[in-house]
């Protein structure tokens, strides 16, 4: 892992009015190829956290700077180009259904065009032959290029998540952000986008930040743990600095439900694993 900070958070907060505090002087850096597993109870920040770091909401004050440039300062232009570079996984797949799985992927090429005119071409479906190989490459890379042709909607949860996964490769971003990407799925599938969203990490050197409710997915798969609690951050270690006492601090009375998730069965076989294509 490189030792390179890509990402660094400096006194981020964040209150709604009148007098709600979200997220309360938050500060941390994440490394290129460092996957982050952001842990906290229902209710305690995570995804208002998430929500600044790509400008999908302002922050009250602090700095959050990527590759040096802080983007809390970013209008227009500048902006739209922190939007293509931050990548977002969502809890909800935020799919069309009635597109196909390729014309989803598609979708994240939008961000980088800077030509008007292909921007209207892609609403009637009209793609670059090099925009097509692009989202075609995503898809191999998360496993499910057999399905471009699929509507959407069609597919199970984890295959829907797999695409929204592959629509952020699409988009080139430099930093992943999901957003309990596998709260909705079942204990295989979750372990399947578990493992995409850590050889992305790996194989691309790309930080990823994943909010998390279940701690043994966190402790699988990041190498380094963020708690939050009230808005507040409460540990920031590796994952073998992580014990069951820190996790009951964090999660208080929601421990048992924590640790006693739906992602708690084993990770699926090496025959039923999907490959990355680096």
């Amino acid at each position: 892992m490189s030792s390179q900070s890509v990402l660094t958070v400096k006194r981020l907060t964040k209150i709604f009015k009148p007098d709600i505090t979200a997220v309360d002087n938050v500060s941390f850096s994440v490394n290129q190829g460092e996957l982050v597993a952001i842990l906290g109870p229902s209710g305690a920040g995570k995804s208002t956290l998430l929500r600044c770091l790509n400008r999908l909401i302002p922050r009250t004050a602090g700095e959050i700077r990527i590759h040096g440039a802080d983007i809390t300062r970013c209008r227009g232009r500048a902006l739209l180009k922190l939007r293509s570079d931050v990548g977002m996984v969502f809890q909800q797949f935020n799919l069309v259904p009635r597109l196909t799985v390729f014309e989803n992927v598609l979708a994240g090429r939008l961000s980088l065009c800077s030509n008007r005119l292909w921007s209207i071409a892609s609403v009637f479906r009209i793609f670059k032959e090099a925009e097509k190989q692009k989202a075609f490459e995503a898809l191999t890379q998360v496993g499910i290029s057999h399905l471009a042709a699929k509507r959407a909607d069609s597919l199970s949860g984890g295959q829907q998540q797999r695409v929204a996964i592959a629509r952020t490769l699409a988009q080139e971003p430099r930093v992943v952000l999901a957003d309990e990407p596998v709260a909705s799925l079942d204990p295989a599938s979750s372990h399947r986008v578990m493992g995409i969203l850590k050889k992305i990490c790996e194989s691309k050197t790309i930080p990823v930040l994943i909010n998390l409710h279940q701690v043994d997915l966190a402790q699988q798969y990041a190498d380094r743990i963020i708690g939050i609690q009230d808005g507040s951050l409460v540990f920031d270690g590796p994952v073998d600095q992580f014990t069951p006492d820190i996790a009951k601090t964090i999660y208080g009375a929601e421990f048992e439900s924590a640790v006693c998730s739906a992602g708690t069965s084993s990770p699926p076989n090496t025959a039923e694993k999907e490959t990355f294509a680096a």
